[in-house]
């Protein structure tokens, strides 16, 4: 009896592998396997302005990385003492005004060099629902638990985005050919903006994500969405929120974004520090037995052989702090 709908991931084109240098901005998605990347060792760089759902923020940002524009410094609000940005996410907060603003340059400069040095670009578009300041028009990425009353919500048309996406990924490609570009749509449900509310948008955001893929031969998609839909669609791979993937659910995902992106050597090495990953976890009946000296002397001649590669140095160090602690 078959429980699922299992479907083919065509190998990826854009192979990533160690040496790749990865940006991925955008919704959960964007920072799940950004997030699984780091883990794996791989030099990504993950939501440098926070997360971000709409597609339109996304060009905003990374318009401004890629000429290192001057931040409005009138989307800037005060909150209890705190500075935001309309523009960012609220994990980009600061005690002033230009202490907010040297954060946001700080991150679109370092947003700017993995692009100037990067291989591969993620977006992960979370819904088409935006909101506007009721008083200007202007567009935010989040609302930072202002007033409802100070904003207006509308749902953005395909044509909206697909210009917007189309100018920028237009300039990428003339600043920096050899980039290629992967879009997702995330998996998780904006329930808050009702059912059908959400699949209409989801259903734009997939539109968006073929057009574009068909109209640049450097742009790839990859399904993320559509697992969740299909293949995980049963309740067991969501959270208590009935929104959200479990830890099994992501690690599902990875497994096919793995087989489809990552290079055979990418995937050999990723198996290797997940192992390693999962020694460095074990906690032992009896840190001071015999048994486990050894275990960790162990575990520090394959961390010694992969710091030749990878950067194990934070690792290596708690196992011989353990390994000292341990001969007192």
């Amino acid at each position: 009896m078959q429980w699922s709908t299992p479907f083919t991931i065509s190998k990826s084109p854009f192979p990533i592998s160690h040496q790749s240098k990865i940006l991925s901005l955008g919704s959960c998605f964007a920072e799940t396997v950004g997030q699984k990347m780091v883990g794996y060792k791989f030099d990504c760089l993950v939501n440098p302005f926070g997360t971000i759902f709409n597609p339109i923020s996304l060009v905003k940002l990374l318009e401004t990385a890629l000429h290192l524009q001057q931040w409005d410094e009138a989307e800037i609000l005060e909150r209890e003492g705190l500075f935001f940005h309309y523009s960012s996410h609220s994990d980009l907060v600061a005690e002033s005004k230009k202490e907010l603003i040297q954060k946001l340059f700080n991150q679109a400069s370092l947003c700017n060099k993995y692009l100037e040095h990067g291989s591969h670009l993620i977006l992960t578009f979370g819904t088409a629902w935006i909101y506007e300041l009721a008083e200007t028009g202007s567009l935010v990425a989040n609302c930072h638990k202002q007033p409802s009353t100070n904003f207006k919500k509308r749902l953005l048309s395909l044509e909206e985005m697909k210009g917007k996406l189309k100018s920028l990924l237009s300039q990428i490609a003339n600043s920096f050919p050899s980039l290629k570009v992967i879009l997702t749509i995330s998996p998780v449900r904006h329930i808050k903006d009702g059912i059908p509310e959400n699949q209409l948008s989801k259903s734009l955001l997939r539109v968006l994500c073929a057009e574009l893929e068909n109209s640049f031969s450097y742009v790839s998609y990859f399904p993320a969405y559509e697992i969740m839909l299909d293949e995980l669609r049963d309740y067991r791979f969501y959270k208590a929120d009935l929104i959200h993937p479990t830890e099994e659910a992501e690690n599902y995902i990875w497994e096919k974004w793995g087989a489809s992106y990552l290079t055979d050597e990418a995937r050999e090495k990723s198996g290797q520090i997940h192992k390693i990953t999962q020694e460095l976890r074990h906690r032992p009946l009896n840190p001071h037995s015999e048994g486990h000296r050894k275990f960790l002397n162990n575990l520090l001649e394959k961390l010694e052989r992969l710091n030749a590669e990878f950067d194990f140095s934070s690792e290596l160090s708690a196992v011989k702090k353990q390994l000292n602690s341990e001969s007192k």
